[in-house]
């Protein structure tokens, strides 16, 4: 599941709506629904970020929000490190391998790092 579509799940949660009702209101399938909120489906479609924030009647904070979080929960990343340094790409090779065996802590740990950068 992706950072987006937790929340998802917890505004629908929250709501008391199911996928099915969500999935009609916004013209997709439930399928594609549960699948966006699963991760097995890539970062929606700004029309449908849009949709989603009418959908839920959410502004300002809220809002902006759940568009950083659609645009930080692509479930297929993609890293070039084409003119970055051999330490760089040695690092994003080592992350892709191993990122399925990282505990929450350790996972935590390294987006601590990359928060400290302001990133």
């Amino acid at each position: 599941m992706t950072p987006f579509g937790m929340r998802l799940r917890a505004l629908r949660a929250a709501r008391g709506v199911t996928q099915k009702e969500m999935a009609q209101a916004l013209r997709v399938s439930s399928a594609y629904l549960s699948a966006l909120e699963h991760g097995k489906r890539g970062k929606p479609t700004w029309a449908l970020i849009q949709a989603i924030l009418n959908y839920f009647n959410l502004i300002w904070d809220d809002a902006d929000a759940l568009i950083k979080l659609a645009d930080m929960s692509d479930p297929r990343v993609v890293i070039d490190t084409a003119g970055l340094s051999p330490a760089a790409t040695l690092f994003a090779n080592r992350l892709a391998g191993e990122i399925g065996t990282l505990t929450a802590e350790e996972l935590d740990a390294l987006l601590a790092v990359l928060d400290r950068r302001g990133g």
